[in-house]
């Protein structure tokens, strides 16, 4: 049964390098930052378009860790 939240996972960030939400929330959860995200994954190396997106997604992950 797929949910809500297994669509999410599979949302693409970065269409340059096909990055899911599911693949960034992985690696944030293993402590990688941005950068290194980046470097893992492709995303933020293409067109930048999907820049803020992913930074506020990592806020927001952030946010969520401190409560």
């Amino acid at each position: 049964m797929t949910t809500k939240i297994d669509n999410l996972d599979d949302e693409v960030m970065c269409s340059c390098s096909g990055t899911t939400r599911g693949q960034i929330l992985r690696f944030f959860k293993a402590g990688l930052d941005i950068d290194a995200i980046s470097r893992k994954t492709g995303a933020l190396s293409g067109c930048a378009g999907c820049e803020w997106d992913i930074e506020q997604f990592l806020k927001e992950l952030a946010v969520q860790q401190i409560e």
